[in-house]
């Protein structure tokens, strides 16, 4: 097989979609045509991680090759795991050189179609310092922040819904003092002055002002839709979203087709609420959840048949993938709303069980890869980054470590053992679990130093706060959880010293590494720092005069239209 001179590159990122959720990865009741094609026509692999089991640092390591610990882009407080307001100051930082940013230097013709998720402003409203622009693409339409329950009026509200709770009881206390001052009063047990009262009432309603600014608005504040720098909709009409993205892809594929092009388009499905056309409702076995991946496998169809007529397919490698495992924790009442992550234990949120890292990975390159092959070694979204500049022709970033490993030799089957020794599972700023992959066998271990604590107890998630703990409320472990991975990939089987003679010796390999891998951590700024987490009135994105914001321009535009 030959391999053309920059080839086009379509990335697919699902969100929140399980590994078994495919039927090319042995799902049955869940209909994915058009992922199953890209499998059977390429090539699959069945260890393929995640660096973070949430979406902001996943996608950081995605889009730059490295752990999100070294960009700052990882959190040390539990409620905070994934950036939360747009109006807020953290982003990917604007010395991180992204793989759009290395393929645009090679004259590629850069786009990203949907979420983003990685910040938007540092220091006023219109500084998009974190902007998709800003980071090597030359064309955005999408969500700057992501999908949330939020985003529909008619839904219960996701972002930091027990703090909410708290936060009206907590508002609701303090308002009532006012009026049980007025109790002595007026009933004349004794004096209470006004001024007293005034002072009371008044703090009620600052603190009520204070969180519910922000909370109260979620839906106008986060879910709004961009293209390039200009607000389209605010907040976004999010049952047209997905049209609208796919459309815009289309569109893309077009108007580049000519010259070399990446296209990253990365879906809001099956992210909560599980929004879907009103054709795929119902159409699958497994309800609200199924619906929805399949109208994403659709979707996927739409894009292969473009470059299928545009006759761009043998010269295109198309990857497809998730940006962590499924969400176990959202229910409709006794109905799961995530998806089903296989075999494998845990989910999104977990920094090492494997349901919450093990994504599908797929690659299909018609002229250079051969079809249906299955490859089972360890790899890495961050692998992503070194493999488009290997085939994109540019020049990897000398000044920084590169974490991802090029994936063309192993695609291609010129070697067939992964590069990675050992990978790093982190849970927010804490490393929870390492990998080892043995260079001399294909043995697998795999080492938990700490684990989450399930909720209730052994129903394998985090049911009572929705998301489970990096730190606080988990396990640690010594001497660790070691599991073969190879042999033992649902980690059913912990092994000790008495049932697996080399436990020490792997445990000291794996000490060994960790103490390596720090010395090449250095301090960054944190992006997920209080200050950077917080909502600030003067960064928000506003269509219109702050705090009235509003607009709907796709409409205008169709209405307009001749």
């Amino acid at each position: 097989m030959t391999r053309n001179a920059r080839p086009n590159i379509v990335l697919l990122m699902a969100d929140d979609l399980g590994v078994g959720d495919l039927c090319c990865y042995g799902n049955n009741s869940v209909s994915t045509p058009n992922i199953d094609r890209l499998a059977s026509e390429g090539v699959r692999l069945t260890q393929h991680l995640a660096a973070a089991s949430m979406c902001t640092p996943s996608r950081a390591a995605f889009l730059t090759g490295r752990y999100p610990i070294r960009s700052g882009m990882v959190s040390p407080y539990n409620l905070n795991r994934a950036l939360t307001w747009l109006g807020g100051s953290g982003g990917l930082p604007t010395n991180e050189t992204t793989f759009a940013k290395l393929l645009q230097h090679r004259g590629y013709r850069t786009g990203l179609i949907g979420k983003w998720h990685l910040g938007l402003s540092c220091a006023s409203r219109d500084d998009h310092c974190y902007h998709p622009l800003n980071h090597g693409f030359h064309y955005f339409y999408g969500v700057p922040f992501g999908l949330l329950s939020d985003c529909q009026a008619s839904k219960t509200p996701e972002l930091h819904r027990w703090l909410r709770i708290k936060l009206w009881i907590s508002t609701v206390a303090i308002a009532l003092v006012p009026f049980l001052l007025l109790i002595p009063k007026f009933a004349h047990w004794f004096s209470v002055p006004w001024k007293v009262i005034t002072v009371f009432a008044l703090l009620a309603f600052l603190v009520f002002i204070s969180w519910y600014s922000s909370y109260g608005f979620t839906r106008r504040w986060n879910c709004i839709l961009m293209r390039n720098h200009e607000i389209i909709q605010q907040p976004m009409k999010e049952e047209k979203v997905a049209s609208l993205m796919l459309k815009e892809a289309l569109a893309f594929i077009e108007r580049v087709k000519r010259e070399p092009f990446l296209l990253f388009f990365s879906f809001l499905h099956v992210h909560t609420p599980l929004i879907s056309k009103e054709k795929f409702v119902g159409h699958s076995k497994y309800g609200r959840y199924g619906d929805n991946v399949e109208e994403m496998d659709w979707m996927v169809g739409k894009i292969l048949d473009a470059l299928d007529q545009e006759c761009l397919a043998n010269n295109t490698l198309v990857y497809f993938t998730s940006d962590n495992g499924g969400h176990l924790e959202p229910l409709d009442g006794a109905v799961q709303l995530g998806g089903w992550n296989g075999i494998y234990k845990g989910g999104k949120g977990m920094g090492g069980w494997e349901g919450g890292i093990r994504v599908p990975g797929i690659f299909r390159w018609p002229s250079v890869l051969e079809a249906g092959r299955v490859i089972n070694e360890p790899t890495s979204l961050m692998d992503i980054y070194p493999t488009l500049s290997y085939i994109g022709g540019g020049i990897l970033p000398q000044d920084r470590v590169i974490d991802g490993q090029n994936l063309m030799p192993l695609l291609e089957g010129r070697a067939s053992h992964s590069d990675h020794e050992f990978l790093f599972h982190y849970c927010g700023v804490y490393l929870h679990t390492v990998r080892w992959h043995q260079k001399d066998c294909a043995t697998v271990w795999k080492a938990h130093y700490v684990t989450p604590k399930f909720y209730p107890e052994g129903t394998g998630a985090c049911y009572g706060s929705g998301i489970c703990s990096c730190s606080g409320d988990v396990t640690y472990h010594d001497p660790p959880l070691l599991f073969d991975i190879s042999r033992d990939p649902s980690e059913a089987l912990p092994l000790n010293p008495d049932n697996e003679p080399l436990f020490d010796s792997v445990i000291k390999k794996m000490e060994a590494a960790i103490k390596e891998h720090r010395r090449t951590l250095t301090p960054v700024p944190q992006q997920f720092s209080v200050f950077n987490t917080i909502w600030k009135p003067w960064l928000q994105p506003c269509c219109g005069t702050f705090p009235f914001c509003g607009c709907d321009k796709e409409d205008d535009i169709l209405s307009t239209a001749p």
